[in-house]
């Protein structure tokens, strides 16, 4: 299994940066961005329960909508392609069901074999006491997705701009999504930057390693 070199990981994590500015005209390759929306598929989530929808904003008069429910950041309207984290408001037994039967069928096994797991998880989101948290669960997921994507982005040389300032509750009725089970958390543009973003040249202010990593 072939693998990138330690160097240009290091290369593109310092390449990327939260995009102030995109340029509008840019957008990302359909193929670029099947690898992206696979990545975020392919996230990893606790339990493998994947208790999120990744809504994807290509529309120009959609994006103008949700530009003054994001704080009026212009990002949201110049990207690529907008996407919006949801998570589940709530985890039922019902969501156990369907995860279960999605892995028996591609693992190739049977529901039945997989009861002592779901007691696990019913004793732990659905009866036990994380169920009354279970919404910010969910959404703490959701941030792995996030990150996922950004370095995923910055492999490909795809820009980002990871953001919270959102109004959740108006992306909601814009998106349509009271009712669906889902409630917006956060958002992120992706796309290419623009030459003139001096954002892009910035040094990357980071505390030194000494202060945020403690071996032991």
């Amino acid at each position: 299994m072939s693998s990138i070199a330690g160097e240009s990981l290091l290369q593109q994590l310092n390449w990327r940066y939260a995009t102030k500015k995109f340029d509008a005209t840019k957008k990302i390759s359909p193929a670029d961005w099947a690898v992206l929306e696979q990545a975020l598929i392919l996230t990893a989530s606790s339990y493998g329960l994947q208790p999120w929808k990744f809504i994807i904003v290509t529309d120009p008069a959609l994006k103008a909508k949700l530009r003054p429910a994001s704080w009026n950041q212009s990002q949201v309207e110049d990207c690529s392609h907008l996407v919006v984290f949801t998570a589940k408001q709530d985890i039922t037994e019902a969501d156990l069901d369907r995860f279960l039967a999605r892995t028996a069928e591609v693992r190739g096994t049977t529901v039945e074999s997989l009861a002592g797991y779901k007691g696990y998880m019913l004793g732990d989101l659905v009866k036990g006491p994380r169920h009354a948290v279970i919404h910010e669960w969910a959404a703490r997921q959701t941030y792995i997705a996030m990150g996922n994507l950004l370095t995923s982005a910055a492999l490909l040389g795809i820009d980002a701009c990871p953001f919270e300032g959102i109004e959740p509750a108006k992306y909601d009725e814009i998106l349509g999504l009271k009712g669906s089970g889902y409630a917006t958390i956060s958002a992120c543009p992706v796309g290419y930057r623009a030459e003139d973003d001096k954002y892009a040249t910035a040094p990357k202010v980071r505390f030194e390693a000494k202060d945020v990593v403690d071996h032991r």
